[in-house]
């Protein structure tokens, strides 16, 4: 079977060579004009002048665009119609484009929009979520809450009661190809547009807008990304409007992309935020009643920001029964950069929360945290063994079960997993003689002290919006045998046009180099989804199996007229089985064009038994779940402040694997990822809303030599329960929650410099490692 195998990425070869092609690298004809906008240096003023002369006169400058130049309103906003292209008036944060610069050259684009002369009347800024929230600037009316139970009661009756605050920073995409787009004007006012985007159907209707057009004068073109990680869902909306605007003005071929500076000053980050929460817990350390307040900072516009805080209260729960609860989500607007979706959309931010709790309870009672998580577990799924696996510790995870397969937004949790998974983990990892070990480490050393920590990722797969949950495909079998096929997704180097190959080959029998996946195309496969939600496998490839499906049902009536029934017809291993007779696909392909049958058909899919209502925070929004768990053993200098991951071993849930080769490179890389959000990735703006961490220089994202020297990765070896393609699971996102282990095992080895919970906050810089080890000291 192709599907299921250890595969190369598709574009392995062209990655390691330089020879894969981007946005710009795209041969582009004579004359092309390149594009750069003029930014805002305030983060909140009203504009009062704008002096573009020495802008106009600056040696290449073609043209000079303010919104007052542009044909349409132009709206970049993923929906909210709240992101004019060109600031309008005022001016919200320090970046927001203000100016457009057309010039015959990027280099001459971008000289050219530093000589800008704007005059602003400056007003104050809200930089802060404590500046908003005093300012109630947020973009709902009131909080969001999802409640179950009486939180308010069962903490006044528990036993025990915890309260605090985690503070959780941004990060940024820091995708390694930077934002770009070009336009080609074609005849009769059509565009082509070649975009680094997740969205392509995005682009075309925020484009056709642009210049006046219906969407089908638009044509949208990703061939692939270099990394996207959510910071292109929707990001690359100005650029390519940019681009479609003036080459619809000047007639001329228009191209842009953002330096890294700009990029990282422009473009909307991983949304940060405060959560204040308050637990009350019984003597083994079960949660019996929990509030979390969240408080998000947003940036200026709204973009995603609405959905990204909803799916970060569905996640609070983690993978935690949670009887009595409260969730109350602030969505705050802010004077810095509109924050947008990242691996995880929210996600992490959630569980962050109630692994904190989990933690703290741990430390309250003097209990091995591993204990005190796997007893705040969902029931086990029907199939699996209950929940008395031991993890090594005194207590078994036991429990009343009455109930406890229900999330707090009501949706049924019939899959859980880790009941198994943790065990099995813990084991493989050798976790409670290592446990020990650390501790006797501790005991020994003064200066340098050791941390460990297991923690659990339970992630919903699907997009929260319903209607996105859909996809489509187009499959061409040529009269030689060969494939052709385009689908709605994007890639961005995960590897789903090898996944979705892989699924065409297996359907109708073929070797894998038959066939072959062309850029996506929204002249091809029409009103697409972002790829985002980790759904790119589960509905691309579902939508190309329904193609080939179609195909070989067409192919069978032929072959099998008077020889046998089609639906006895075996395609595999490149060739045909009819009866007594074997064709090669080929012949097969032949006979069927020349029996005058459609060898083109479309696919379309759409995800089942999803309903969602996100006001009343009730529903199954979500197909299924994802499954994880990382033990991570770290060193810190008490010191410094220095740390290190020395060690990490990982379970994680794939389903049946589509390609184990692949979602280990995504395990891997979202474990690195997650954890370089939580360890070093650190976003600073001064008290005048500048951003002063814009480059690499002062932006530090993982090395290489930050990964573990010692990392061991396995697959848990179980189908999907839920009928996705070949029983499979996402693996986009999930993974990036197992950073959550690098965190904690910090946290852990701060906790044993003194008797005091630590409560280190995220990123955990050498500076934030020493604050915690100074409060567990006390």
């Amino acid at each position: 079977m192709t599907a299921g195998r250890a595969l190369p990425h598709d574009a392995a070869a062209l990655h390691v060579t330089g020879a894969a092609r981007y946005v710009d690298d795209q041969p582009l004809p004579a004359g092309t004009l390149h594009l750069a906008f003029g930014l805002s240096q305030e983060a909140h003023a009203d504009l009062t002048a704008l002096d573009l002369d020495a802008v106009r006169a600056a040696p290449g400058v073609v043209a000079v665009m303010t919104a007052d130049d542009l044909p349409h309103a132009s709206d970049v906003s993923p929906g909210s119609g709240d992101e004019p292209l060109l600031a309008t008036g005022s001016v919200h944060y320090v970046g927001q484009p203000v100016f457009l610069v057309v010039a015959t050259s990027h280099l001459a684009a971008r000289a050219a929009a530093r000589l800008g002369q704007v005059g602003y009347a400056t007003k104050p800024a809200l930089l802060t979520v404590e500046d908003a929230l005093a300012a109630d600037s947020r973009f709902e009316e009131g909080p969001r809450i999802y409640a179950r139970g009486d939180a308010d009661a069962a903490l006044a009756s528990a036993p025990h009661t915890i309260t605090g605050e985690i503070e959780i920073g941004g990060q940024e995409h820091f995708y390694l190809e930077g934002q770009a787009a070009a336009a080609l004007p074609q005849e009769a006012g059509d565009m082509h547009i070649l975009s680094s985007t997740q969205h392509p159907t995005e682009i075309q209707h925020k484009v056709a807008d642009a210049i006046g057009r219906p969407m089908h004068a638009v044509r949208v073109e990703t061939r692939r990304m270099g990394g996207g990680f959510g910071g292109k869902e929707s990001q690359g909306n100005a650029l390519a409007v940019a681009c479609a605007v003036a080459a619809h003005l000047t007639g001329r071929p228009c191209k842009m992309r953002y330096d890294r500076d700009d990029d990282m000053v422009i473009t909307g980050k991983r949304h940060d935020l405060k959560i204040r929460y308050a637990a009350g817990f019984d003597g083994e350390g079960r949660i019996t009643g929990i509030t979390f307040e969240h408080l998000f900072r947003c940036g200026w516009a709204q973009d995603l920001s609405l959905p990204v805080a909803d799916r970060a209260m569905l996640h609070a729960d983690n993978a935690y029964f949670l009887p009595n609860v409260r969730i109350t989500s602030h969505r705050l607007r802010t004077n810095t950069q509109s924050a947008t979706a990242f691996r995880g959309f929210g996600g992490p931010q959630g569980m962050m929360g109630i692994e904190r709790v989990m933690d703290e309870v741990a430390h309250t009672l003097g209990l091995d945290p591993t204990e005190v998580r796997a007893r705040n577990f969902y029931a086990s799924a029907p199939s699996g063994p209950g929940t008395a696996k031991r993890f090594g510790g005194k207590h078994s995870p036991k429990g009343p079960e009455t109930a406890r397969d229900t999330t707090p937004y009501g949706q049924q949790v019939e899959d859980f997993l880790l009941h198994d998974m943790m065990p099995d983990l813990a084991r493989r990892a050798g976790l409670p003689a290592r446990r020990a070990a650390v501790a006797r480490w501790n005991a020994d050393n003064d200066i340098l002290k050791r941390g460990i920590a297991l923690t659990p990722v339970k992630f919903g797969i699907s997009f929260t919006l319903t209607h996105l949950n859909q996809a489509g495909a187009l499959v061409h079998v040529y009269a030689d045998g060969s494939v052709h096929l385009n689908h709605g997704g994007t890639e961005m180097g995960q590897g789903l046009f090898q996944k979705v190959a892989q699924v065409a080959a297996r359907e109708l029998g073929v070797p894998l180099d038959a066939v072959r996946i062309t850029a996506t195309d929204t002249g091809k496969v029409p009103n697409t989804s972002a790829t985002a939600a980790s759904s790119g496998s589960d509905l691309n490839g579902m939508a190309v199996r329904d193609a080939c499906i179609t195909l070989r049902s067409r192919i069978a009536d032929v072959v099998s007229e008077n020889r046998c029934r089609a639906e006895d017809v075996r395609f595999e291993d490149g060739h045909v089985h009819v009866g007594q007779d074997t064709l090669t696909f080929a012949e097969a392909a032949q006979a069927a064009y020349q029996a005058r049958v459609s060898l083109s058909a479309t696919g379309f899919y759409k995800t089942p038994k999803l309903a969602w209502d996100r006001i009343a925070g009730q529903g199954r929004p979500f197909f299924y779940f994802a499954y994880g768990a990382a033990v991570t053993e770290v060193v810190i200098d008490t010191l410094t402040g220095e740390n290190r991951i020395l060690r990490t071993d990982i379970l994680h849930d794939c389903g049946t694997s589509l390609n184990p080769a692949l979602d280990i490179g995504q395990i891997e890389g979202g474990y690195v990822q997650g954890a370089g959000w939580l360890t070093m990735e650190e976003l600073v703006w001064d008290d005048t809303g500048r951003l002063r961490t814009h480059a690499p220089s002062t932006y530090k994202i993982p090395a290489m030599s930050d990964r573990p020297s010692v990392f061991n990765v396995e697959l848990w070896d179980a189908p999907n329960r839920e009928e996705t393609i070949y029983r499979s699971k996402a693996v986009g996102e999930p993974p990036f929650m197992l950073g959550m282990s690098a965190f904690f095992a910090l946290s852990d080895a701060c906790a044993a410099c003194g008797p005091n919970y630590p409560a280190l906050d995220a990123p955990a810089t050498p500076e934030r490692v020493l604050a915690a080890v100074e409060r567990a000291r006390g």
